[in-house]
């Protein structure tokens, strides 16, 4: 017991050995990991194998999951071995395969602007489930950033799918309920924040791993560029951005946390032009404008009288 102790205890150290300087810190912190997960589709399209998606996802949470686990050896007790893989479930083994069928029957733009309705759907949840307190700001500013997304990344060529919307309303609703219970369940006070990514992490890539071999059968053919890619998705996409994203929720509202999501597609769009030689015009550079200014708003909103949820002091040992 010594042992996990001193383990929890240097793990809390390690992620927290960069001094805050308050909230401002600390979004910007869990900013950096929706900003992680935008490069996504550019690793995908340029170093991963075409036609496997789905061992994407798995590449990205399983091996990050078990290797926090190997080093944490920190297993859940009690009620959290059900509500870690309610989570896992929720944020990670659910939520890539709704989004990845969105991605495959949608076009890249239509797919995000469904996507960031997620901020929307986390506001009304805010209300009903962590009693906070009705905010049309919040709500206003959440439609607002997915008009904004809608402005950059959707096409005049744009087309719709019935299965494709479907799937990403269905993406945008798991992951608003997986924040959502991550905000109020909290996290146990024997763990730390890389543990707790790490549970949620093996959990999805447990769910994904039967979806994968049946779906796509065997993985495919793995070369130096795809191994980079994968080292990309799981290392910094995977355990450090969840850990980050983690560590936010403890620390920040709830649905401030949330449209910070919305910085995912406008990183993509950018590397979209910047690396894929995409297009830009004035109406992209305004829908920019509109996202940043939500996303600004909504932190500046966002400190409410404290909800259900349980917040964690920032440098708390957990």
């Amino acid at each position: 017991m010594c042992w996990t102790h001193r383990r929890v205890r240097i793990e809390t150290e390690t992620v927290n050995s960069i001094p805050s300087a308050g909230p401002a810190a600390r979004i910007a912190k869990t900013a950096l990991a929706p900003m992680v997960w935008g490069t996504t589709y550019v690793v995908t399209t340029e170093l991963l194998p075409p036609g496997h998606p789905l061992f994407a996802a798995l590449a990205r949470a399983l091996p990050a999951g078990l290797l926090v686990l190997a080093f944490s050896r920190t297993a859940p007790r009690g009620e959290w071995w059900w509500r870690s893989a309610v989570l896992g479930a929720l944020n990670i083994g659910l939520f890539f395969p709704l989004l990845f069928v969105a991605a495959q029957r949608l076009p890249g733009g239509v797919a995000a602007t469904v996507a960031a309705l997620a901020p929307t759907v986390v506001a009304v949840l805010a209300v009903l489930v962590l009693r906070e307190r009705p905010s049309i700001a919040r709500l206003g500013w959440a439609a607002a950033g997915a008009v904004g997304v809608a402005m950059v990344v959707l096409g005049p060529a744009a087309r719709f799918d019935a299965l494709g919307i479907l799937a990403g309303l269905g993406a945008a609703v798991v992951m608003a309920f997986g924040v959502t219970l991550t905000k109020l369940w909290g996290r146990p006070d024997y763990c730390g924040p890389a543990t707790f990514a790490g549970w949620q992490l093996t959990a999805g890539g447990v769910i994904l791993l039967p979806v994968t071999l049946l779906v796509e059968g065997t993985p495919p053919p793995v070369d130096s560029a795809a191994l980079l890619g994968y080292l990309w998705l799981g290392l910094v996409g995977g355990a450090l951005a969840y850990i980050l994203w983690f560590r936010g929720l403890a620390v920040l509202p709830v649905t401030s946390v949330a449209i910070l999501g919305l910085l995912s597609p406008m990183v993509a769009a950018v590397l979209g032009v910047v690396v894929l030689g995409q297009s830009f015009g004035p109406l992209q550079l305004a829908g920019f404008t509109v996202v940043l200014a939500a996303v600004l708003a909504t932190q500046l909103t966002g400190r409410t009288r404290p909800s259900r949820a349980r917040e964690l002091p920032e440098n708390a040992a957990v």
